[in-house]
């Protein structure tokens, strides 16, 4: 599986006049059916000790690699774009089912093992796999889980051409997840707004959506500290999903700081959402990203 990562960080001044303040690009090559190896991993900027990936799972332990065994700075656009490598490896499963349904004998097949070995997924991971849940049963009862979202609608603005990195078309049984985070002084707090997506496409290259979240936060700007946040579902695939909705109040009180390892235990379980949690990683990017707004 080929990925590829890109990300800006962009400054829009009082008179709309905008400035790009950093870029960055990632590739990655991963043995998807042999166990989401990594064979091959280029950032730039460059991420020293970011060797260390290479023969590591794209899933479980890729954010730990990350954390400890390079110096990948936290809030910096390579670190967010490494730290999304497993939800997005995650979803690119998405394209595997969509093709193997569409009758790809070699994904097919592959597909066929993979379903008559031992589960690893959990029961009450998340809202979706919660016991007794739909998307639960329906594993249990051998029907295959396959649902097709909404067509995707376009999010450029012609009217707001830097709005948006410029977005490649993508070919038939791809995937993409699309990030925005946009902060902005309003007194002595940080306003937030965030839009999330994940997009699959089919035999035809047409691209329909997944997951689909915002969300809204306000961070004190002296103690940095999370005082609102609520998040708001747009699709989801399964009707268990948006039971895990109110979890996105849990951050108050939090400190943006500790955003992504807090996440990692305290939001677990069946009121969560594995992907309404790849949503709230990325306001621990608050902290930087409130550096560059000008004093009231």
């Amino acid at each position: 599986m080929q990925q590829r990562g890109r990300g800006r960080d962009l400054h829009t001044a009082a008179d709309g006049a905008t400035t790009v303040v950093a870029e960055s690009d990632l590739r990655l090559v991963i043995d998807y059916t042999q166990g989401m190896l990594v064979r091959e991993l280029a950032v730039a900027p460059g991420v020293p000790g970011a060797e260390s990936f290479v023969g590591a799972r794209a899933g479980g332990g890729f954010r730990k690699v990350l954390d400890t065994q390079t110096e990948a700075e936290r809030g910096s656009l390579p670190y967010l774009l490494l730290d999304d490598v497993p939800g997005a490896t995650l979803v690119s499963g998405m394209a595997m089912t969509v093709a193997s349904d569409a009758g790809d004998a070699d994904i097919k097949a592959w597909r066929e093992r993979v379903n008559s070995a031992p589960r690893l997924q959990m029961a009450d991971v998340c809202a979706g796999w919660k016991t007794d849940g739909t998307l639960l049963q329906y594993v249990v009862d051998g029907r295959p889980p396959v649902l097709r979202g909404p067509d995707a609608p376009p999010i450029l603005d012609a009217a707001d051409p830097d709005g948006w990195i410029a977005l490649d078309p993508l070919p038939a049984y791809a995937t993409r997840r699309i990030r925005r985070l946009d902060v902005w002084r309003d007194d002595d707090v940080a306003r937030v707004d965030v839009f999330f997506r994940d997009t699959c496409t089919d035999r035809d290259a047409d691209e329909f959506v997944v997951h689909e979240y915002t969300a809204q936060a306000a961070v004190d700007i002296d103690t940095m500290m999370i005082v609102e946040c609520a998040a708001q579902p747009r699709v989801l695939p399964w009707l268990d999903c948006p039971e895990a909705i109110a979890s996105a109040g849990r951050l108050v009180g939090w400190s943006v700081d500790d955003v992504r390892p807090e996440s990692r235990t305290a939001l677990v379980g069946p009121s969560t959402c594995t992907h309404l949690n790849d949503v709230l990683r990325g306001l621990e990017d608050v902290h930087w990203l409130t550096d560059l707004l000008p004093s009231p």
